[in-house]
């Protein structure tokens, strides 16, 4: 009972900030604003959130969560590249699902500064996440080993990428067909031989032109 109630409550919240922050703009909309409209207390907003920006963040809130989730159930088989374009696919699919919804949240996040910043920090979190399901994969140590957490970094940058050029208001631009271009662009890399503490073949030495 009280994660549900836990739960109305977030999205009685977020979904008063995000109607009121697209009526007006995001610097026009205070917490005052946004509790009235949910019809809660200033107290109760910030036992929930702890600025105006967690609660529109909030929306891409599961993001990183279901990556990982979608990468630990690919089969162990697979190539990197092929993995994480399925994990990666996942949210991006929610917000092409629901993209009445989520191209302005999106749209929100990626032009406002002080948003775009929290979902940054957001995205940390999430990398941590990424690269310690793929060390698990592949037998790397998460800590010692540098692929895990570039492997991470590269498919969150590409994501990054995608809803970047989406919300830029393109009509040509698919979600599908971005996230398919952006995974392509970088899976040479994912799929680039790594080396865990000798048990894996060395990549070449890279020779500088004119040695």
């Amino acid at each position: 009972m009280a994660e549900r109630k836990r739960q109305f409550v977030t999205d009685e919240l977020v979904e008063a900030a995000l109607q009121l922050l697209a009526q007006r703009g995001f610097h026009a909309v205070t917490v005052d604003d946004i509790v009235a409209a949910a019809g809660v207390s200033r107290r109760t907003f910030f036992r929930y959130f702890a600025s105006k920006e967690d609660v529109v963040v909030q929306f891409l809130a599961g993001m990183g969560t279901a990556i990982v989730e979608a990468l630990a159930a690919r089969p162990v088989d697979e190539p990197p590249s092929v993995a994480l374009r399925h994990a990666a696919w996942v949210p991006v699919a929610a917000c092409a699902d629901h993209s009445d919804r989520a191209l302005p949240v999106v749209r929100l996040i990626m032009q406002t500064p002080a948003l775009r910043a929290r979902y940054l920090e957001r995205q940390t979190q999430w990398r941590v996440g990424l690269a310690t399901e793929l060390a698990t994969r592949l037998g790397l140590d998460p800590e010692g080993d540098l692929y895990p957490t570039m492997a991470a970094g590269m498919t969150l940058t590409a994501i990054d990428a995608v809803l970047q050029r989406w919300q830029a208001g393109d009509e040509k631009d698919r979600l599908a067909d971005l996230t398919e271009r952006a995974m392509a662009i970088i899976a040479p890399a994912l799929d680039a031989p790594v080396t865990p503490a000798g048990r894996r073949r060395t990549p070449p030495t890279v020779r500088i032109r004119g040695e």
